[in-house]
């Protein structure tokens, strides 16, 4: 596994250090780019704190290990990071993957904080062990079903890999639709080719394609095939998940990769902080930093304070979640529990439906609001 421990200047050479461990995807199968990002925003995080005088004259370190998108990889690292004696835990990008490593933290009395899964059943049972910043996926989904029926889309196919968060999120889908006249059209990916999601979409004369895939492929190919076939000319390609957010997915698609609405966790504009991060991102990942990097400060952040005001012991850190009030880059934080929500949620995530702009690729059209 994969250990980065944050650069510590000399000044801190006779003193122990505060670790956090960090989860986070950096290699394949996981989604590397989201990973690179959320850990930009971590590192960014300890340095400054470090900068301001760390924790107590502590030293605050980061412990890094690769998930690489697999849940008993990120099992075996909480452990790990347990026996290390760290803090606390920060991370993870992957729904199934921050549920396994909450299922270990929470058995083994580990605060967590994760910072970008949306599952809302991250744990089996309520736990005081576990926090989150991302908002849970019934939100965040809902609001894009709200999107969906506010530019007219009533028959909306998805076409969907086998997974608990695919699962959840077609599950989220139609119980919102139904009610308010939508229907969702299942294409299973395990079933099709790429180029026969075409023919399915025009069999059932969807208005509305989203794509519950992994990234970049299958996601890639539907996508090429989809824009290419002139009988779908007029349909609405959707990715709920966020695949467009990064780089690598205009690198792929270029101009067939434009209009592709997403949901991204960024307020309309960012806070001072924020504001002031974005620039120091940008400059550390040579390209605009994603909704991902600012959860990766604001998470550390967040861990910071709590360390600060209630030391190293893991049952006061996790006993803080509901006093904890920092302002991140997005909004004030605050966590609180959330009806049918097994963590501590922070309820007010900011949540937006945006998309790149044919005319400006690099640039993001806010949608929608919720």
């Amino acid at each position: 596994m994969n250990t980065r421990p944050s650069p510590l200047g000399a000044e801190w050479t006779d003193r122990s250090s505060v670790r956090i461990g960090a989860l986070v995807p950096l290699t394949r199968p996981g989604w590397v780019e989201a990973g690179r990002h959320l850990l930009a925003g971590l590192e960014l995080a300890v340095r400054e704190v470090n900068d301001a005088g760390g924790i107590a004259g502590r030293p605050l370190e980061l412990l890094v290990r690769d998930t690489a998108a697999d849940p008993q990889r990120a099992a075996a690292a909480v452990e790990e990071l347990a026996r290390l004696g760290v803090a606390a835990l920060a991370g993870e990008y992957h729904s199934v993957v921050a549920r396994a490593a909450a299922a270990r933290a929470d058995a083994l009395g580990l605060p967590f904080l994760c910072s970008s899964a949306v599952l809302d059943a991250l744990t089996e049972q309520p736990t005081d062990w576990v926090a989150r910043l991302a908002p849970p996926q019934s939100r965040g989904w809902q609001i894009y079903a709200d999107f969906l029926l506010g530019a007219g889309h009533r028959r909306i196919a998805v076409a969907a890999q086998s997974s608990v968060y695919w699962a959840s999120g077609i599950r989220i889908l139609r119980d919102y639709l139904a009610p308010r006249g939508g229907t969702v059209i299942e294409l299973d990916m395990r079933a099709l080719a790429p180029t026969a999601v075409c023919d399915a979409l025009v069999d059932n004369r969807a208005t509305a394609l989203l794509l519950l895939v992994g990234h970049p492929e299958p996601a890639v190919s539907i996508v090429k095939s989809v824009r290419r076939d002139q009988r779908l000319a007029e349909i609405l390609i959707g990715a709920p998940a966020g695949q467009p957010e990064f780089a690598e997915w205009a690198a792929l698609l270029g101009g067939e990769g434009e209009a592709i609405p997403f949901l991204r966790y960024l307020p309309e504009c960012l806070t001072p902080l924020g504001a002031r991060i974005e620039t120091v991102l940008r400059e550390r990942l040579a390209d605009a930093p994603s909704f991902v990097a600012f959860e990766g400060y604001d998470t550390v952040a967040v861990l910071a304070e709590v360390l600060r005001s209630h030391g190293a012991d893991r049952a006061r850190a996790a006993e803080s979640w509901p006093r904890v009030a920092v302002e991140g880059t997005r909004g004030h934080i605050r966590f609180s529990r959330t009806p049918g929500i097994s963590v501590w949620q922070w309820a007010r995530t900011p949540v937006q439906v945006v998309d790149r702009d044919p005319a400006e690729p690099d640039r993001f059209r806010i949608l929608h609001t919720g």
